[in-house]
């Protein structure tokens, strides 16, 4: 008999449309002849079953079912592509675990912890992980730019804390452009971090627990045709993508062996994508996406198809693993 499998994707952040994009992706790849596919909608308006005819059926969230045609329809696993809250920062898989229903992604605290990009880097950087210097603001603090500047120099990244796909991250030159940006990511976030500008090549790793072993994916190199790798640069072609990455031998198992490190130190689960700039010919860490773009303009699915695996056989896997878990 078919497992349920139901598709999540939105969030409540800026980012639901392009997790829209990155379920709709699992959706047509996943193995029908296998599992029963729904899409399931987790939006601020409502949870919703949305049909191929885009009928909307609601969520019962007393126990994440659905009634259709009188049917009521229970999933035996969650293939989780939210991107922001709830699904990226812990709160949906915490919700499913209380249900007992597995999913594809993170356990809810590494899934917390991950998605606070302070709160990572701080215990990284207990396992020897190389990150850029750092200064945290909560949103009320005082704002004294000279300190900001003398701890982190500048150009500097002013970044919202806790929000992804390069919402609220600003790159700063001058004093007096520190506050303005500042408050531009308190706009996603009550939180701010800042950080050095390290110049290198910056790249993205994806790994993935694959038929029982955590693997690193082929490495792509993020060349943007803007100041940084912007919203712009990741899903409107403003960047060049190169899979995989023209680094050498060495660095590219350096920073494999680093994602892979990372991922296991922070118990992980599913696939993530790690993201890193080479510094002094140096990975030092940036961020890690535990719920990463799948949208055909998105990395991961580039470094997949380089690796030799198809979408399908991957979605599949990660299904299987979960339903396993």
């Amino acid at each position: 008999m078919k497992k349920n499998v139901a598709i999540a994707m939105g969030g409540y952040s800026s980012e639901y449309k392009i997790s829209l994009n990155s379920g709709e992706l699992v959706y047509n790849y996943l193995d029908r002849e296998l599992y029963n596919l729904y899409r399931v909608h987790i939006l601020l308006e409502g949870w919703f079953v949305v049909t191929d005819n885009n009928e909307k059926f609601p969520i019962d969230k007393n126990d994440f079912s659905v009634n259709i045609q009188d049917k009521k329809i229970t999933f035996d696993v969650v293939f989780n592509s939210i991107h922001g809250t709830p699904g990226e920062d812990g709160i949906f898989q915490a919700y499913l675990n209380i249900l007992g229903i597995p999913q594809t992604s993170s356990a809810f605290y590494p899934a917390a912890l991950t998605f606070n990009k302070r709160d990572c880097i701080s215990i990284l950087r207990a396992y020897g992980i190389q990150t850029a210097p750092n200064y945290l603001l909560n949103e009320g603090d005082d704002i004294n730019t000279k300190a900001i500047i003398e701890k982190v120099g500048l150009p500097c990244f002013v970044k919202a804390n806790k929000a992804g796909s390069s919402f609220g991250i600003s790159k700063v030159y001058k004093e007096e452009e520190l506050e303005k940006a500042i408050h531009f990511s308190y706009k996603e976030d009550d939180e701010v971090i800042i950080e050095s500008f390290l110049d290198g090549t910056e790249v993205s790793v994806g790994v993935m627990n694959y038929q029982n072993e955590i693997t690193a994916l082929p490495v792509t190199e993020i060349i943007s045709d803007n100041d940084f790798f912007d919203y712009k640069a990741k899903y409107l072609g403003e960047s060049q993508e190169i899979t995989p990455a023209n680094i050498s031998d060495e660095n590219r198992i350096k920073v494999q062996k680093q994602a892979i490190k990372i991922f296991k130190i922070l118990k992980l689960n599913g696939f993530a994508r790690a993201e890193f700039i080479f510094h002094h010919h140096e990975p030092h860490f940036l961020e890690i996406n535990t719920c990463p773009g799948l949208s055909e303009a998105s990395i991961i699915p580039q470094q997949v198809k380089a690796a030799g695996i198809s979408l399908k056989a991957f979605f599949t896997e990660m299904v299987r693993t979960a339903l396993q878990s």
